[in-house]
């Protein structure tokens, strides 16, 4: 700060050292004018300014470096009061800026809460006729039609489900109950919501679950598993297994999914997680959205999990989430 300070008055510093170096130069032409006493004077008047200067930077510099300090906040509290005109300008000018950047922020905030709360309602709206959509499917005589539009129905569910799980996953920590949960149903469960898109596809599942329960909430735990076996089954080959197995190591739980599909390219790989991002090895797949495991991954984090991936480009891959320790149940159930 004081580099910063001698910069701001290095005019005013200028001037004082040219008007002492004139003094003595008019003292050293001017014969009739004593010049060690000039020195003298010049010499005193030099170190009243320097004192003067010290003095004044500690006076000058408290309001500023209050601000400097001052974290990007709206609470204005921790800047020291102006004790000059200037001062009081900057603020002033920053308490009206302040106060129209907090009026504006809380409109975006009632308008953001408006548009979820209005596209919460479009997707729940949009189910009723999706689930008549599926009985009228349902009652259909011709299996190859059938399965067709049973495929499309489940890409419209999916993205649906997605969407309503994004706009959730910022308040998850009202939507928790943490419990002891069976994987063997949650994993079932999300298999035959799969059903008809396996049966295009001759997609088959091996579950083989050493680990039989978890401790987590089983809503979200469907939701990350159905956004893994969504990919899974979009990335396998045609006719073969996904194979899911569970198993404990030091206290975890582990469950593994892993697909025999063309699996990820190395460069991809510290990227997959980002939102948006599809691939750069398949960038012109359209049906690619590139939230299925930004979202899974938001989940997890949330419920304390943790999710690795391994694979090697034309061999598929294996996702594996690691649960929390039993003992770690307190920290979860406080979300």
């Amino acid at each position: 700060m004081i580099g910063k300070y001698i910069r701001e008055r290095l005019s005013w510093i200028l001037l004082v050292l040219f008007l002492q170096g004139l003094l003595l130069f008019v003292a050293y032409l001017d014969n009739t004018i004593p010049f060690l006493p000039m020195v003298y004077i010049a010499f005193l008047s030099l170190l009243i300014f320097t004192g003067f200067l010290l003095v004044r930077y500690t006076k000058e510099t408290k309001f500023y470096k209050t601000l400097d300090s001052w974290e990007d906040t709206y609470d204005l509290s921790s800047i020291a009061p102006p004790e000059s005109p200037f001062e009081t300008i900057a603020l002033d000018r920053l308490t009206l800026q302040t106060e129209r950047f907090k009026k504006e922020s809380s409109q975006h905030l009632v308008e953001l809460e408006r548009e979820k709360d209005d596209l919460l309602s479009w997707i729940h709206e949009v189910k009723t006729p999706l689930t008549t959509l599926q009985l009228i499917i349902d009652r259909m005589d011709d299996e190859a039609l059938k399965s067709q539009l049973m495929y499309e129905w489940l890409r419209i569910h999916l993205l649906l489900d997605q969407q309503l799980h994004q706009k959730r996953i910022p308040f998850m920590k009202n939507d928790v109950y943490i419990e002891r949960t069976t994987l063997e149903a949650v994993i079932h469960k999300e298999i035959k919501a799969l059903r008809s898109w396996c049966l295009q596809k001759g997609i088959g599942f091996d579950v083989s679950l050493a680990a039989e329960e978890v401790l987590t909430d089983e809503k979200w735990l469907g939701f990350i598993l159905r956004q893994l076996l969504t990919n899974a089954v979009k990335y396998s080959s045609a006719s073969s297994d996904i194979v899911i197995e569970s198993e404990e190591e030091e206290g975890r739980v582990r469950l593994r999914i892993r697909d025999h599909g063309r699996g990820i390219d190395p460069k991809d790989m510290p990227r997959i997680f980002d939102k948006g991002f599809t691939s750069t090895t398949m960038h012109k797949d359209t049906a690619a959205t590139g939230m299925g495991l930004y979202l899974a991954k938001k989940s997890a984090e949330a419920l304390s999990i943790r999710i690795e991936v391994e694979s090697r480009q034309g061999e598929g891959a294996t996702f594996s989430l690691v649960f929390p320790k039993s003992n770690e149940f307190v920290s979860l159930s406080q979300l």
